[in-house]
């Protein structure tokens, strides 16, 4: 799976609201979702996401993780360490050219994230890559929307 030619880590860094996904068995009922990202040092990166379960305001989670820049030429390809010893393969596989949005995925096509700087996005956006991902051969019809209600 190809990553895009370069990330600047400084624009990267900040909030992502999880726009759509592919869930894993923690995110199948995941409301606002929020993706922080805050360099820690040149090539490590502190994650913190955050969501709520079932109803807005309701069971909020947080989840911590570190990533790692496994790839500084293009600052593209990360691993990402949830718990020790254990990382794992993040690929940023596309990213607006004004950092808007972008989407992480894996080399197996199981997961993927679809974020960006607010909580909606223009639905042709989001049809453009979906159709991207589809090329890629990702399995768009496993591909939900997030609920994003911040009132």
């Amino acid at each position: 799976m190809e990553t895009v030619e370069f990330v600047d880590l400084d624009r990267f860094m900040g909030e992502w609201y999880v726009i759509a996904l592919i869930p894993n068995f923690i995110e199948r009922s995941a409301v606002n979702g929020i993706e922080s990202y805050k360099r820690i040092s040149e090539n490590e990166i502190s994650i913190n996401y955050t969501f709520s379960q079932n109803e807005l305001g309701k069971d909020v989670k947080r989840l911590t993780a570190k990533a790692y820049i496994f790839n500084p030429e293009t600052n593209a390809e990360w691993r990402v360490r949830f718990f020790w010893p254990v990382k794992f393969p993040y690929l940023v596989i596309n990213l607006a050219e004004d950092y808007s949005y972008t989407v992480i995925g894996v080399p197996n096509r199981k997961y993927v994230w679809i974020m960006a700087r607010k909580a909606r996005m223009e639905e042709s956006t989001y049809q453009e890559i979906l159709a991207g991902l589809k090329v890629i051969g990702y399995d768009i019809s496993r591909i939900v929307k997030m609920p994003q209600n911040w009132g």
